[in-house]
């Protein structure tokens, strides 16, 4: 449980900092631009604190896997792209689906960014914690 949490405390935090600067860097341009009419007049802190909670746990459960020595770094960072492309599939192709006039761009955009950050983060997570001989 130890190894878990501080994976899970790494993935946080690498996540956190990478997300914001896709947020200030690209997201928040195009989200204004793309789905302006959509937007809250301000983000709602806790549906933004649950989804990083959740979202990590996903992460770490299925790309990090602490618990598996026996993985690659290859196989544990394809896990966490896997999560990444179905996790953030699941909201833009329902938004897609759903919302009138939901640009194709942003579903895209959102999937390839869901893939990438997941992968990256896993992937960061689990060399740093391997060399600190916690994963």
């Amino acid at each position: 449980m130890k190894r878990w949490l501080l994976s899970y405390a790494l993935a946080a935090v690498i996540f956190a900092v990478i997300d914001v600067v896709w947020i200030v860097t690209v997201a928040q341009r195009q989200y204004e631009s793309q789905i302006g009419h959509l937007l809250a007049s301000s983000p709602q802190p806790v549906g933004a604190v649950l989804f990083y909670v959740v979202f990590v746990a996903g992460i770490v459960h299925y790309g990090v896997r602490p618990r598996r020595a026996d993985l690659t770094l290859g196989r544990r960072v394809a896990g966490g792209a896997l999560f990444g492309f179905f996790t953030y599939s699941t909201w833009a192709l329902t938004a897609l689906a759903v919302l009138k006039d939901f640009p194709l761009m942003v579903a895209v955009t959102d999937i390839a960014w869901g893939i990438g950050v997941s992968a990256v983060v896993t992937w960061l997570t689990a060399l740093i914690g391997t060399v600190r001989g916690r994963v």
